[in-house]
């Protein structure tokens, strides 16, 4: 009799062994389940934070050009304004030198006039 209650504790004890165990694996395939959609997750992150730097690396060319282009326009309208203020400077000389030309056409047709009386 004696026998018979140590095999029925034990049956017990094997039984509730099993249900724990199988109660262990059931959790870590849920681990497993949820770590997967972790390291998924992980990886989408990943590849959109690899993504995110490429489109910054283009947005980065793309805005170094745009500077230097701003810089060379930059230049080539100083350059047009120098050349627009000499041509100024020379409008003014020719105006100066047809107003001195009027003058001394002026003062030869008085001339001829007098001599002409």
């Amino acid at each position: 009799m004696i026998q018979f209650i140590n095999i029925d504790i034990y049956m017990k004890n094997i039984h509730e062994k099993e249900k724990k165990l199988i109660d262990v694996l059931k959790k870590l395939q849920d681990l497993n389940l949820i770590n997967s959609e972790k390291i998924k997750e992980l990886q989408n992150i990943s590849t959109q934070k690899n993504q995110l730097e490429i489109e910054k690396q283009e947005l980065e060319k793309r805005s170094n050009s745009l500077a230097e282009e701003n810089n060379r326009l930059k230049q080539k309208l100083e350059n047009l304004k120098e050349i627009n203020e000499e041509n100024k400077n020379k409008e003014e000389q020719i105006s100066e030198k047809i107003d001195e030309l009027n003058q001394e056409t002026d003062s030869l047709m008085e001339e001829i006039d007098k001599w002409q009386m």
